[in-house]
C-alpha cells in the first residue's frame, strides 16, 4: 500500500511524493547529483554522510542492487529522493529490488518528485536543509525553523575504520591509505598497480603512519566541512615535513592544502556528478570527470610552493595541485570512480611513479 511522503526544506518549499525504503523520518542537508548510473555506488559513497540525496537522473534501481557495487558496506547518507523508483529491475547481476535495499539499510526514500524543479531550486538559491517526512506538519513555521537551527556537521570520525587494517594483498609498493572515509575504489586502484594497502584511522598521527615505512601515503575522501578536521591538519602537517609522495583525493586534497596554509570555500551548491569537466593547465586537455564535495580550496590563498595543476571547466574553481617542494599532488575530482568516466585513472600511475616506479605518467 503507497503511503504519501513529504520532502521540506528550509525555505518553506514542501514537495510531496511517496515514502519508499524505510517508512521514517529524516532530517540533513539537501543535495543533488547529476550521475545517470553508479547509484549503487552513490547510495554507499562514505562522503554523503549526513546528507539527503536527489538522483537528478529520473529513472534509478533499473539494474537493481549488485553489492559488489558498493563503495562501503553501510550506506552513510540519511535520505533519498528520486523521481521514479524501479520496481521490476533488469540485469544478469541483480541481487534484488532497491527499494528492499534501502529499507534494509534503513534509508527513507521519496519518490514521485518533480526532481527537474527541486534541482534548479538548489541550483538557485544553493544547498540547504531539509526533511523527508511521514506526515505533513501541523505547524509548518515550527518545523521550518526546526530545519534552520539543524547543525550540519558529519564527522570522519563516523565513516573512518576503527583501527589500522593490514594489506589484504602483497605488492611492491607499501602504500598507507589515511581512511577519512575512503570509497573502496580507491583501495582496489592501488592493488591493481601492486601495492599492498594499510587502512589507517582518520585520528592516526604521523609518528604512527612514518612508523609503517610506506612508500606512499594516499590521502582519501570523505564527509564534511575540511577546516573542522584540525588535528587531522595538524597531523599531516607534520608527515608532508618528512617527504613521503603523498596523494590525495576530494577531501584529501582539501585537508593537505590546509596542511600548507591554504583555506577552503564552500561552494553553492557543490560539485556531484559523473560529467564535472576539468581542464588541465599542463596539457591543455578538459577531463570529464566524476565529482562529490561540497567545498573548495581557495585559489587565492594558496601558499608558493602550491602551484594549481586542474581548474573546474564550469566555474573555475580549484581542481587540482602539485607541490613543488615536497613528492605531493592532490585532485578534486575522483580519478577511481566507478561507475563514472576513465579519463585520469592516469593520475594512480603518477602516484606509482613518484614512489619509484618507472612506468609512463603524465
Amino acid at each position: 500500500m503507497e503511503q504519501k511522503g513529504y520532502l521540506l526544506l528550509e525555505d518553506g518549499s514542501l514537495f510531496e511524493g511517496v515514502l519508499r525504503g524505510a517508512r521514517k523520518n529524516a532530517m540533513a542537508e539537501l543535495v543533488f547529483t547529476t550521475a545517470m548510473v553508479g547509484y549503487m555506488e552513490t547510495i554507499t559513497d562514505p562522503s554523503y554522510d549526513g546528507q539527503i540525496v536527489i538522483q537528478t537522473f529520473p529513472a534509478i534501481g533499473n539494474y537493481g542492487v549488485i553489492r559488489s557495487d558498493e563503495e562501503s558496506p553501510t550506506p552513510r547518507l540519511s535520505g533519498y529522493v528520486v523521481r521514479e523508483l524501479c520496481d521490476a529491475p533488469c540485469n544478469f547481476r541483480c541481487e534484488g529490488k532497491l527499494e528492499d535495499y534501502l529499507a534494509e539499510k534503513g534509508i527513507p526514500c521519496l519518490t514521485g518528485v518533480d526532481t527537474r524543479a527541486l534541482t534548479r531550486r538548489l541550483r538557485n538559491i544553493g544547498v540547504m536543509n531539509a526533511a523527508i517526512l511521514t506526515e505533513k506538519p501541523e505547524n509548518m513555521d515550527a518545523a521550518i525553523e526546526q530545519l534552520k537551527a539543524l547543525p550540519f556537521h558529519p564527522s570522519i570520525q563516523d565513516v573512518t575504520c576503527r583501527k589500522v587494517l593490514p594489506p589484504r594483498t602483497q605488492g611492491k609498493y607499501n602504500v598507507v591509505l589515511w581512511d577519512f572515509g575512503a570509497k573502496g575504489n580507491i583501495q582496489r586502484e592501488l592493488e591493481r598497480r601492486d601495492c599492498a594497502v594499510t587502512c589507517v584511522p582518520a585520528d592516526a598521527t604521523a609518528e604512527q603512519i612514518a612508523a609503517l615505512q610506506p612508500d606512499g601515503v594516499m590521502l582519501s575522501n570523505g564527509p564534511g566541512d575540511p577546516a573542522d578536521n584540525v588535528g587531522v591538519i595538524q597531523e599531516l602537517r607534520e608527515l608532508c615535513r618528512r617527504r613521503i609522495p603523498t596523494f590525495g583525493i576530494c577531501l584529501g586534497h582539501q585537508l593537505l592544502a590546509l596542511s600548507q596554509g591554504a583555506s577552503t570555500v564552500k561552494l553553492k551548491y557543490g560539485h556531484r556528478g559523473a560529467n564535472q569537466p576539468v581542464n588541465d593547465l599542463r596539457s591543455g586537455l578538459t577531463y570529464i570527470t566524476s565529482q562529490n564535495h561540497g567545498y573548495a580550496v581557495d585559489m587565492d590563498t594558496l601558499p608558493e610552493n602550491a602551484s594549481v595543476r586542474f581548474v573546474n571547466g564550469n566555474d573555475g574553481t580549484c581542481e587540482g595541485i602539485d607541490y613543488t617542494d615536497m613528492p605531493a599532488f592532490s585532485v578534486q575530482f575522483h580519478p577511481e570512480a566507478c561507475g563514472g568516466p576513465l579519463d585520469t585513472r592516469f593520475l594512480f600511475q603518477r602516484f606509482i611513479a613518484l614512489m619509484g616506479g618507472n612506468k609512463e605518467c603524465r
